[in-house]
């Protein structure tokens, strides 16, 4: 989704909104927005911990499950990553999400020991992204291989790759290579099958009956 599309379908919770209010009222929570009923919070990156902690134990709020972490990448940005959180309230019925923002070295603080399954998550986005997390005692890959290059869901990552997997016959084993495009430059011709055919099957009768008698 662009950012002007984001724009069109976010706007601020204006609206009487009782619980959106307690949530602005927490240290650190920089805006509370709704985008098609479903409450978004902008947390600043260096209070995301006691935002969290006060999210999942104080009982205005008992977020108790972190249900997924993943990440956004905006290029153009300064921080271009964001990284969002999808909290479930089983008690109250209700969904939040939260978001942090961050640069391509500034580490993230870890929600694994507010909730130990989020570990997994941050993990893939550290993976995917590149985003390492503060606290965060497992850093090692979990979608790509350990001797994977660079970060794949990055926009600015080559579709291709940067190495490539092949089994070698005198090794015996599989190797890495580094990708090797066989052709630079391909045409492709988008017509259809009709409209590249200038002679139809049976067309060639038509010839034949066209012939005089000989």
């Amino acid at each position: 989704m662009s950012e002007e599309n984001l724009t069109e379908t976010t706007e601020p919770a204006t609206q009487a909104d009782p619980f959106g209010d307690m949530l602005r009222t927490l240290d650190g929570v920089q805006d509370v927005m709704l985008e098609r009923d479903e409450r978004i919070v902008h947390v600043a990156r260096d209070e995301l911990s006691p935002v969290m902690r006060t999210l999942r134990d104080d009982a205005r709020f008992a977020f108790e499950q972190c249900m997924d972490v993943c990440g956004v990448d905006w290029p153009e940005r300064p921080q271009r990553f964001e990284v969002v959180y999808n909290l479930l309230s089983v008690t109250r019925n209700d969904r939040l999400r939260v978001i942090v923002n961050t640069d391509e070295v500034t580490p993230v603080p870890s929600v694994s020991q507010i909730w130990p399954g989020a570990t997994w998550w941050e993990r893939e986005v550290f993976d995917l992204f590149g985003v390492t997390f503060e606290g965060l005692v497992d850093h090692r890959r979990i979608l790509t291989d350990n001797g994977f290059e660079g970060h794949p869901m990055r926009k600015d990552f080559p579709l291709t790759g940067h190495v490539e997997l092949r089994y070698d016959e005198e090794q015996k084993r599989v190797v890495y290579d580094k990708v090797a495009l066989t052709q630079e430059f391909r045409n492709f011709d988008f017509l259809s099958p009709w409209e590249a055919m200038n002679t139809l099957p049976g067309d060639e009768k038509a010839t034949r009956d066209a012939e005089p008698n000989s």
